[in-house]
């Protein structure tokens, strides 16, 4: 069955000076997110930027889809870490992603967990969403 996940965002003035909010998202999980150019393009400060949101659902899909194909293989994973570096580039846009995840799989070697890893990362519905992307690394690490 299909989903749909909506946001609202209200913006106020043009790029550089103007700020913005995330006021709302369908499951309410968040809103009230304060949005600017200089989060993007500078500091964050205290504010988000759309990349940022991009690097939260890269690392929690991977994690996700990772998680799946372990147990889909009978390896349920005790805890994976994953974190998310989006790199925006002004003028260009996002021009690499850089993903590491590490993980507490028992009786899993580490080829097979690279290769769960990696198998995640090309089907993750985020990853495959963001396939335009000059750059997307991926560093696993199983953990004893």
């Amino acid at each position: 069955m299909a989903t749909d996940r909506t946001a609202e965002v209200t913006w106020h003035g043009d790029l550089k000076s103007g700020e913005g909010r995330i006021d709302s998202v369908s499951s309410g999980a968040i809103g009230g997110l304060d949005v600017d150019w200089r989060a993007r393009s500078e500091d964050a400060g205290s504010k988000t930027s759309p990349e940022e949101l991009i690097a939260a659902a890269h690392a929690s899909c991977l994690s996700m889809a990772l998680s799946n194909g372990l147990a889909e293989a009978g390896h349920a994973a005790e805890e994976l870490k994953t974190s998310a570096t989006v790199t925006f580039q002004p003028g260009e846009g996002i021009t690499k992603i850089a993903l590491q995840v590490s993980g507490r799989v028992p009786g899993m070697d580490d080829d097979a967990f690279q290769q769960a890893a990696e198998t995640a990362k090309e089907n993750c519905p985020v990853s495959k969403a963001l396939a335009s992307v000059p750059e997307i690394s991926l560093s696993a690490r199983l953990e004893s």
